[in-house]
């Protein structure tokens, strides 16, 4: 009698991967790639970084760090001691035994998502895919987009999930600038097609991650990035909409979520702004809009909320534009200055940032525009490129500053004295009191 020894799938990956000798590859070494990256081969795994941007590969591969959040000396180290390398090659995937794809995933003008660098990713992944491999998608997206689309062009080439390769799926949450919560302690969500494949990239995040969190599906660890950004996105829309009506009403909206927030259950604070910006609040919601009309449904929350949200921008305008006009002066003409251009404090990513729009609103009523951020020295939008100009000079030169976003280091109270006027959207001056000041 013959006794039939059936072996784990992917046994000798997940020995690689106890062991610390599995080869990492990351696709996309940006604001979540890179991170990752060096947070795996902090604990001693050999990562290749794999980026079509030869520019960024160039500053990785000098131990330059381009993002906020990575220790620029760290990194050099990794460099130095060949645990981190970079290269725009995909041809390097052959010599891996995971990777991960974080490659963007934007929205087309036509609010649908754009899976272009998704897509990209996962075919020259493909051309190179071989036995005992884990694929573990971390770019934001829509609910199946890892069953529907990356696993199809993965076994295009004639390997079969869960015997010859393993797929993923594990939102990434990172939060650039946060110095409390980073790529380290931010619980881990992963889901795979299969539970050895959710097995598999658990026990790799396990390695660098403080805590990793295994759900059942692929399309359930979709969904779980989905609803965090949609949370903060329609609570938003609505400290945006009680702003806006606090406004009409003559009421201090700021000390109304103050005096809200000392509720020891059932509020949680959040606060109005000039608009949302980066890669994810303002974008990933309206990929589970885009997702529920395909399935026949309405995503009426969503939609709202993305309209009050626009119109921030336009209130902002509106405010500056009240503001002069009580001091006989026009917008068109007034040299108006921007007091932070990035789309959050103490971070250099312009991505969907507010100001890009309040810019191009006030030039399009003839405003004379400049801008100081100490964290962004050139800028791109639809007018002209702008650079960032010294700020006490500029604010005191304008008509007047607005301030857009609430960087750390700032002198506030030294810019109060220079300006002759400040539209604040932030309440970053709440502690100063001046008729100059006008407040969100």
């Amino acid at each position: 009698m013959t006794t039939t020894v059936t072996v784990k799938p992917g046994l000798e990956l997940e020995e690689k991967i106890r062991a610390r000798t599995a080869r990492v590859g990351i696709v996309g070494l940006g604001y979540v790639g890179l991170p990752l990256g060096v947070e795996l081969a902090r604990v001693g795994f050999q990562v290749t970084g794999i980026d079509t941007d030869a520019e960024k590969v160039a500053r990785v591969s000098a131990g330059e760090s381009h993002v906020g959040d990575v220790d620029e000396q760290l990194l050099r180290s990794l460099v130095k001691h060949h645990k981190l390398t970079a290269v725009t090659d995909y041809a390097a995937v052959e010599q891996l035994d995971t990777v991960n794809i974080c490659v963007p995933t934007p929205l087309r003008k036509s609010r649908d998502p754009d899976m272009s660098y998704v897509v990209t990713a996962a075919e020259q992944i493909a051309k190179h895919l071989h036995p005992g491999m884990l694929v573990i998608l971390e770019s934001t997206t829509y609910p199946g987009t890892t069953e529907e689309l990356i696993l199809p062009l993965l076994e295009r080439g004639g390997l079969r999930v869960d015997q010859d390769f393993f797929l993923c799926f594990s939102p990434e949450r990172v939060d650039p600038g946060n110095p409390r919560f980073n790529t380290r302690n931010i619980p881990k969500v992963v889901g795979g097609v299969s539970p050895r494949s959710t097995e598999l990239a658990a026990l790799l995040y396990s390695q660098a991650m403080e805590k990793v969190i295994p759900v059942n599906s692929t399309r359930v660890a979709e969904m779980v990035k989905l609803l965090e950004n949609t949370f903060r996105m329609i609570n938003i829309g609505l400290a945006n909409e009680m702003a806006m009506l606090c406004d009409r009403m003559g009421i201090d909206v700021w000390e109304v979520i103050d005096a809200a927030a000392t509720k020891p259950f059932g509020f949680m604070p959040f606060y109005p702004g000039p608009g949302l910006g980066g890669h994810c609040i303002p974008v990933d919601p309206f990929y589970l809009s885009w997702k529920s009309k395909q399935a026949g449904a309405e995503a009426r929350f969503i939609e709202l909320a993305g309209q009050i949200n626009g119109q921030m921008p336009l209130f902002i305008v509106e405010k500056v534009q009240a503001a002069l006009n009580a001091r006989r002066k026009p917008v068109n003409g007034s040299r108006i200055h921007l007091v932070g251009v990035a789309y959050k404090k103490n971070v250099s990513d312009t991505r969907e940032s507010p100001a890009l729009d309040i810019l191009a609103l006030l030039a399009k009523r003839g405003a004379v525009l400049s801008y100081s951020d100490p964290l962004v020295p050139h800028l791109r939008h639809d007018g002209p490129p702008l650079a960032s100009q010294p700020l006490e000079e500029a604010a005191a030169a304008a008509d007047c500053v607005v301030v857009v976003t609430d960087h750390d280091g700032v002198d506030y109270a030294r810019l109060v004295e220079v300006a002759a006027l400040i539209v604040d959207s932030r309440n970053v001056l709440k502690a100063l009191r001046s008729d100059k000041i006008v407040r969100l």
